[in-house]
């Protein structure tokens, strides 16, 4: 059958080489067509690209909900605490994105890393995560745009949100359509695209700066009267900006937007750092200054959690502020759906690549050099998804797969520096056919001359010695993984008896401490797995380690009825790769040779 037997759970855990170029892949996909993406894409674009994903609505509102329930007047150092928390995640995806420039972004980096079948849950549920995000953004822009008709019953017939009967949601005309036209500025191009989003991304950080200066302006004229309260700056304690940060954590998310378009920079070592580091800077800036000034003009108490700015202006006057702020609403909605939608069609195509999802997924239009029969999927199903539904009840959905997209990526970081594989896979010719052996790395003959003994010639004392180190490492890593599950589960369920929850965080913060400190006396591999030459995660393994601790956290506290909705849509995936990815896979039916590391 050329598939892998199903009781070999081995094929489970198969990685790919990292040396296998994107360009041979897509070249084998498309039949030998050799088309692959455009590589257009500079640090500006990659700017563009991050905070247009990263800043998006939320701002507007978030400052009011998370100061009135949480922080108070220490709203600012909330959004520094979560920024430095996103920073861990966006430091794992600058090395991995440069080792590894290709589209798939976390998918990508797990399968070379972690395994197959990691790999596609990853990618499964970031298409979960990319299309309700989508979605749920498409829908919040007509509400918005209510304000400049007059209000919401003013809209035309084909923006307003229209209730239909039979159904228990208004369908959004205004979001499905807007999906279709950021579908079809996607397939013109990135390069064209990622433009597109420079020009909105500009205009809404013009509007910020306009809240930043005129709000500094009023703060300054009427003496902060948000920060003179009688409770202080932190009126909930410590307890109350770590739990806000936790919620804020959420506003910094989309730089990961950047790494999926690593096949597309034309210099990914140098840019997609940079790219990242200057979303993520950018980002934290202006959020941390537009919250100072909220909550230096207002007593927390005071804002309205809906319109935290406007109202803040109104205060003092300005309600024509309302018209600019709304403004920078809609922008920076319509800049976050088009990166939103703009990951998911290089993540479906990495996939079909892959041999895990059908292959007429992978093709790259000779034109535009996008995958547009996946950009076309992609779309509609968002616009359906963003027509019929409110999917504001499943925006835990896209939480889940961004932290477990982080959490992985993390390790993978682990693994690249402490237990590379030393193995990659080679064809193996069919039985009765005269050709040899050909390799997927192209290594040394040396290592592909037997084929009765795939790992080629016995090997030697030191490479003995390495496979040894190595293991050790990834039980340390597997040991690392568990110690935080089990610590994290006893932290986050007050609901367990006292001692339950002590001897847990006990075994956790025991098997965490002891492994972190084996994996550091056991020193990090000197082999080099992928490129080289670009960024390089600093602080490995505390960095890594930390970032797993928060992701793990975060995804502990985002309830049941979350989890249970995307265990659904995880069993599902679980069936389609069963059935056909793990049987279609391109390294199905390969055995592996030993790789020799100078």
């Amino acid at each position: 059958m050329g598939g892998p037997s199903w009781p070999d759970l081995q094929c489970l855990v198969r990685r790919k080489p990292a040396a296998t170029s994107s360009a041979g892949r897509a070249e084998a996909a498309d039949g030998g067509g050799g088309q692959h993406l455009a590589k257009t894409l500079t640090i500006p674009h990659l700017a563009a690209i991050g905070v247009g994903s990263t800043i998006g609505a939320g701002i507007y509102v978030l400052v009011g909900t998370v100061a009135r329930e949480h922080t108070g007047p220490g709203l600012t150092v909330s959004f520094l605490i979560a920024g430095v928390a996103a920073a861990l995640s966006a430091l794992c995806y600058a090395e991995l994105s440069c080792r590894f420039p290709s589209a798939g972004s976390a998918y990508h980096y797990s399968y070379i890393c972690i395994g197959e079948s990691v790999a596609w849950l990853i990618g499964w549920a970031l298409i979960l995560e990319y299309t309700i995000g989508g979605s749920s953004v498409a829908r919040g822009i007509s509400p918005n745009l209510a304000l400049f008709f007059g209000g919401q019953d003013k809209l035309p017939f084909f923006l307003a949100q229209v209730h239909v009967k039979g159904l228990d949601t208004p369908v959004d005309p205004c979001a499905a359509i807007l999906v279709l036209i950021v579908t079809a500025l996607l397939c013109l191009g990135i390069k064209e695209s990622s433009f597109v989003e420079g020009i909105i991304t500009t205009a809404n950080i013009i509007v910020m700066l306009f809240v930043i200066c005129a709000g500094g302006w009023l703060g300054f004229r009427n003496g902060w009267v948000g920060y003179k309260g009688p409770e202080g700056y932190f009126p909930n304690g410590v307890g109350g900006v770590i739990s806000g940060s936790a919620t804020l954590f959420f506003a910094f998310i989309g730089f990961d937007t950047v790494a999926s378009t690593a096949e597309e920079v034309k210099n990914p070592q140098r840019d997609l750092p940079l790219g990242m580091g200057l979303t993520l800077s950018l980002c934290c800036f202006l959020y941390m200054m537009v919250s100072a000034v909220v909550v230096g003009l207002v007593p927390y108490r005071a804002i309205d959690p809906n319109t935290p700015i406007s109202s803040a202006f109104a205060q003092y006057g300005m309600q024509w502020a309302e018209y600019v702020v709304s403004s920078g609403a809609v922008l920076a909605l319509i800049a976050s759906l088009i990166g939103g939608i703009l990951p998911q069609p290089r993540i479906i195509m990495a996939m079909a690549r892959d041999g895990l999802l059908p292959p007429l997924f992978s093709a790259v239009n000779r034109q535009t050099q996008v995958p547009i029969l996946s950009t076309i999927l992609t779309g509609t199903c968002a616009a359906i998804l963003a027509f019929f539904m409110d999917v504001s009840q499943l925006a835990g959905m896209v939480s889940v797969g961004t932290l477990l997209a982080f959490t992985t990526v993390a390790i993978s970081v682990l693994v690249v520096r402490y237990a590379p594989p030393y193995e990659m896979p080679m064809e193996v010719a069919l039985a009765g056919k005269p050709e040899t052996l050909t390799s997927c790395s192209g290594h040394s003959e040396q290592d592909e001359q037997n084929l009765e003994d795939p790992f080629g010639n016995a090997p030697t004392v030191s490479e003995i010695a390495s496979k040894a180190r190595r293991q050790k490492a990834m039980r340390c890593i597997v040991l690392i993984c568990l110690g935080v599950i089990i610590f994290i589960s006893a932290v986050s369920f007050s609901s367990l008896p006292f001692y339950v929850r002590m001897t847990a965080c006990t075994i956790g913060g025991l098997l965490l401490f002891s492994s972190s400190i084996v994996l550091l006396c056991i020193g990090q591999d000197k082999s080099s797995l992928g490129q080289t030459g670009g960024f390089m995660c600093p602080l490995v393994p505390l960095l890594p380690i930390c970032c797993i601790i928060v992701n793990a956290y975060l995804l502990m506290n985002l309830g049941s009825h979350t989890w249970i909705r995307v265990s659904i849509w995880m069993a599902a995936g679980a069936l389609i790769y069963l059935f056909y990815g793990l049987k279609h896979s391109s390294l199905a039916g390969m055995a592996y040779h030993r790789i020799s590391h100078s």
